[in-house]
């Protein structure tokens, strides 16, 4: 089993910059994909980014690619995602995943409980 604990949410004006922390605990070697989700208020979970372990070619929602930039530090078990000029619209609740396979998608193996991020205008 892989435990995922996000950190870095908050409130911040648009335009401003969050840095968003996912550590894993457990069986760490399980997973081969990591990335981001998101879910605003009435709507569905969405795919925001991935990366899979070594790999220098991310994958990124088309409305935040330019914007956020998902990195992750094998040494510490943790990925990242910095968001910068963040818009009003990106504000929702920010979950990290795994997967066991090269693959992210809303059926991932392992979820972190999220993170509020709130956009103000």
């Amino acid at each position: 089993q892989v435990h995922l604990v996000e950190s870095g949410g908050g409130l911040v004006q648009a335009g401003g910059s969050l840095r968003l922390s996912c550590a894993a605990s457990g069986r760490t070697e399980s997973y081969y994909t990591m990335g981001w989700f998101r879910q605003a208020p009435g709507k569905e979970r969405e795919f925001v980014a991935a990366i899979r372990r070594g790999s220098v070619n991310p994958a990124y929602l088309v409305t935040v690619k330019g914007r956020f930039t998902i990195s992750e530090d094998n040494a510490e078990n943790t990925w990242y995602l910095q968001m910068n000029s963040l818009k009003p619209e990106d504000t929702a609740v920010y979950f990290c995943a795994a997967d066991r396979s090269t693959n992210l998608n809303r059926n991932a193996d392992y979820w972190g409980q999220g993170t509020q991020v709130t956009v103000s205008s």
